[in-house]
């Protein structure tokens, strides 16, 4: 299965992920309190929460931190109550854009969120017109030249739902969400390495802008990650560099 070029984007995204690390400790207590409230505190029998704790020891997060945040999800300390939610809009030439938050006050997230759009030439839709567009699923991306035949085998038999080769020789693996720890922890073992590795929301197509489009379009994508209450941002956008 042939999919789009993804290999030049990845030193952007990564770039990205970068510059936002101040707040990803933050993100990541979010999450950890919320999956631990809304499933309990141990990590063996909550597959997000376990998600949650393992991403949170490769950021190098420390053990107490971490232990601390189920504490107040499972209500064995006092601490903020978060509520998710997802807004839904449109970016420049259409695409598509969802906003995953985490909020102790709903009103002032909408008015960040549709300030965040309205500035930037998108628009703030409703419930259900873009989330139809995207999959929650688990994606592991592997560099050109990675043995497509031994990676599809590994791949399979670890589990995963798809093997998807695209344009530039990259090749993706797509699992269930709460399967995604255990392939990759079974493919690393079989000697692949992601170069890019993570729960998301996955665009069913994707389209590319260039430009000024692209400039537009990053600015916007900008301006929601920088909000405090937003946790991911995906979109069906490609940003030409």
């Amino acid at each position: 299965m042939a999919g789009h070029s993804k290999w030049a984007n990845i030193k952007h995204k990564k770039a990205a992920q970068d510059a936002k690390r101040g707040k990803i400790f933050t993100r990541l207590i979010k999450e950890i309190t919320v999956a631990a409230r809304l499933g309990g505190g141990d990590p063996a029998s909550n597959p997000r929460l376990r998600l949650a704790v393992d991403k949170a020891y490769e950021q190098n997060m420390p053990k107490d931190n971490v232990e601390r945040a189920i504490k107040r999800g499972s209500g064995d300390l006092e601490g903020v109550n978060y509520e998710e939610i997802r807004y839904e809009g449109y970016g420049i030439a259409g695409a598509a854009v969802l906003v995953d938050c985490m909020t102790d006050n709903r009103v002032r997230t909408v008015a960040d969120v549709r300030h965040a759009f309205t500035k930037y030439g998108g628009n703030l839709g409703t419930d259900g017109s873009v989330a139809f567009m995207f999959k929650h699923c688990g994606q592991l991306l592997f560099a050109p030249g990675t043995n497509e035949d031994k990676l599809m085998e590994a791949a399979l038999e670890a589990g995963a739902e798809d093997v998807v080769s695209n344009d530039d020789g990259s090749i993706e693996v797509i699992t269930a969400p709460y399967e995604f720890v255990g392939v990759r922890a079974a493919l690393e073992k079989a000697g692949f390495k992601a170069e890019l590795a993570e729960v998301t929301m996955k665009p069913a197509n994707e389209s590319t802008l260039a430009g000024d489009e692209a400039v537009k379009m990053q600015k916007l994508l900008d301006a929601l990650e920088s909000i405090d209450d937003v946790q991911e941002v995906y979109t069906t956008a490609v940003i030409d560099e």
